[in-house]
């Protein structure tokens, strides 16, 4: 079934319910941001006016017809709540310039507005409305109540005069009607009788007789599709038939009637629905939005961001102040620190990830389904799908989950001052690859983001492999602690780097049917090459960090030389240990004896063409960096392995 169908079904599955926050748009309907509150009378008469000062209480509710529904230019009054240049009969005496004739604007709303009310499907605020604005006062009603604010001198709309940023003399008008039953709904905007009202008396106006490709059935057809699709003010459509001149269908057929017909109700449809889902459960990333919804719309695992909120962190070195201070012997207390983390890891994730709606997802297998749509603008009034895939939801939530354990790593907690495993951030990946330092965060361009969010989001929800060049861009930002002024900037970008290459590995390892597991733990046994000039790396940063001045603010010679060492680890290393020579003098003796022993057994391990290869470390130099680090300086005591 194709995205279009999905979305009629949402509709039909969901019009009518009561949401008073995401309200699922009727036929023939659609939302403007208001400015100003209008309260009329049971008798049409001017009660109060108020300015709007939430921009999220602005957004209205509104019935459209089929052009004003889609206009950018021309006259095409909405058929109730517009803009004062519609509906103010008075506008002309407050407003200077060419815009001060606004009669053909008044007389074609008022027309539009007279037809509803003398029609079989009339309504009591349709009535009322037109009582009060054929009188041609508003504008001075909203000057009186000061809604409207006046230049003293000329006694015209003030110039740079705003309200929620907008222009007055563009204000959006909507309406308050005070029945003289207390039951009624007074605000027109959410009035589901005034909904009905104005979808029967659209649906005997609207639209040409055609065969509508998307149902099979003869009805009216549109070629105005509506816009809003992402937010009350976007203008660009996902559906578009107004180039005759151009080459959207020219080559191939006549006219546009032969390219597209669809019913005006089957669009309403799945427009609103999908805009409904957009404001529902939408994640915008910049111009783009991300949308995920399951046939019976149960709740979605997190795919963007992290599975649980981010926390704040203070700008200090996430690694401690005491690196390495103390090395007494202590040995049951001196257990590796992530000896047993993964499998809690594991089932944090099944209870988050899965929990009940997930085990439900199980059950059900492949009987719900569940879309995934990415949605981002391709031109000035033109929007792009650029995503669309069906799985079953427990596919879904079978790779989120695959996704979140194989990018699981060691990160820095700041709000708890600890380390923790879990996975990161599609915003964090993108990020730290292609971003640069922006005082204390790491920053991208949004179209740079978006690009890779879209890259890695069939990697979170098909189990696709990571793209190597995103991989490659963060082992590249990883080398290059110096480029980084603050710490903790690099720190992320290096944890992110572990978290892929981990990845990286698991995919390999399948690759070959390898069981895909990596630990995230140091690895006491392994003798590769890569990761004992790793471990050395981040034995000789401990150690001499551990001779500093505890708010003595210098980079170690470990750090200064990291990337050259990632690139030729045999010669750089000569010259980082000659350097760390009087540091390590400058120790006690026990403490000095703890490093050195360190550092042997490390080199003991290496066999000898290893050591004197000076190639290009592989990636998995940096997790055994990360690993050696974060194992010196998470703890205080010596385990019976490094001893």
């Amino acid at each position: 079934m194709s995205w279009t169908n999905e979305l009629y079904q949402v509709y039909e599955n969901n019009c009518g319910k009561d949401d008073e926050k995401n309200v699922l748009l009727p036929v023939s309907h659609s939302t403007a941001n208001a400015q100003i509150e209008v309260t009329l009378s049971k008798n049409g008469e001017f009660v109060t006016a108020a300015r709007l000062e939430d921009k999220k209480d602005s957004v209205t509710i509104i019935p459209v017809t089929e052009n004003s529904g889609t206009r950018s230019s021309g006259i095409a009054p909405h058929p109730f709540a517009d803009k004062l240049v519609y509906i103010a009969g008075d506008y002309g005496k407050y407003v200077t310039g060419k815009r001060s004739d606004n009669g053909k604007y008044y007389e074609a709303y008022v027309k539009q507005l007279q037809t509803w009310k003398d029609s079989k499907y009339t309504h009591p605020a349709v009535e009322i409305v037109y009582a009060y604005l054929t009188k041609g006062r508003l504008m001075q009603d909203l000057a009186e109540t000061h809604c409207l604010i006046l230049d003293e001198t000329t006694g015209k709309l003030k110039e740079k005069e705003k309200i929620l940023g907008i222009a007055q003399e563009d204000a959006f008008v909507r309406f308050r009607i005070q029945y003289a039953s207390l039951f009624a709904e007074s605000r027109t905007w959410r009035d589901i009788s005034l909904y009905d009202s104005f979808s029967k008396y659209c649906s005997e106006t609207v639209g040409s007789v055609q065969v509508c490709y998307a149902t099979g059935k003869t009805c009216p057809c549109t070629y105005k599709h509506p816009s809003k699709i992402r937010n009350a003010g976007d203008k660009a459509k996902l559906i578009s038939t107004n180039d005759e001149s151009g080459f959207t269908y020219r080559g191939r057929f006549d006219t546009k009637e032969q390219a597209i017909s669809v019913s005006y109700d089957f669009s309403q449809k799945i427009h609103n629905a999908l805009k409904w889902l957009i404001e529902k459960q939408g994640v915008p990333i910049g111009s783009m939005v991300f949308l995920a919804w399951s046939s019976n719309l149960q709740p979605l695992p997190e795919v963007i961001g992290h599975l649980e909120n981010d926390v704040s962190v203070s700008q200090k070195d996430v690694w401690g102040d005491d690196w390495g201070d103390s090395v007494e012997d202590n040995s049951e207390a001196g257990s590796p620190l992530l000896s047993d983390t993964m499998p809690a890891y594991r089932e944090h994730l099944r209870k988050t990830i899965w929990g009940k709606a997930g085990n439900e997802a199980l059950e059900q297998g492949q009987n719900v389904k569940v879309m995934i749509m990415v949605l981002d603008a391709a031109t000035t009034g033109r929007l792009s799908m650029n995503m669309y895939a069906e799985m079953p939801v427990s596919e879904l939530y079978e790779n989120v989950g695959k996704w979140n354990y194989d990018t699981g790593w060691l990160r820095f907690n700041g709000k708890q001052r600890k380390n923790e495993i879990h996975s990161c951030s599609l915003y964090e990946i993108a990020d730290y690859a292609y971003g640069t330092e922006q005082g204390d965060f790491v920053k991208c361009k949004p179209e740079v983001r978006n690009d890779i969010i879209l890259k890695l989001i069939p990697c979170v929800v098909e189990g696709r492999n990571i793209p190597s060049d995103i991989v490659g861009n963060l082992v590249h930002k990883a080398c290059r602690p110096t480029s980084y002024k603050n710490n903790y900037n690099w720190r992320k970008v290096l944890e992110t780097a572990c978290a892929l290459i981990r990845k990286r590995i698991i995919e390999e390892k399948e690759k070959r049917k390898e069981k895909g597991e990596y630990e995230v733990s140091l690895d006491y046994s392994c003798r590769k090459r890569d990761y004992l000039y790793g471990r050395l790396l981040a034995i000789a940063e401990v150690a001499e960090a551990s001779t500093y001045e505890k708010d003595e603010a210098r980079i170690t010679n470990a750090s200064r030389y990291f990337e050259t060492f990632s690139n030729k680890p045999y010669q750089t290393w000569g010259v980082i240990y000659n350097r760390l020579v009087p540091y390590l003098n400058k120790m006690g003796t026990e403490k000095r004896r703890y490093y050195e022993n360190l550092l042997g057994k490390v080199m003991e391990q290496f066999e000898t063409e290893d050591f004197e290869d000076n190639s290009k470390l592989k990636p998995i130099f940096l997790l055994a960096y990360h690993c050696q680090l974060n194992q010196l300086s998470g703890k205080k005591n010596v385990s019976k392995e490094e001893k």
